[in-house]
């Protein structure tokens, strides 16, 4: 039998491309009720950048 390891993906940062914003998705946004460790794809699609009201569609991830 062979063991296998579950590697989770690591967490990403996504920024806002109008203000600058980032989400950070180890972090989360607790003060918007998004828990620390939520992946970008479950925050809802109602959220908005909290510094000036876009949308999701507007961030792109950032590479590190």
């Amino acid at each position: 039998m062979q063991e296998t390891s579950i590697n989770p993906a690591p967490f990403r940062t996504w920024m806002c491309v109008v203000c600058g914003f980032i989400y950070d998705e180890a972090a989360g946004l607790p003060e918007d009720g998004i828990a620390p460790g939520t992946r970008w794809e479950d925050v809802p699609d109602t959220w908005t950048c909290p510094d000036c009201g876009v949308t999701k569609d507007d961030f792109d991830m950032q590479e590190v």
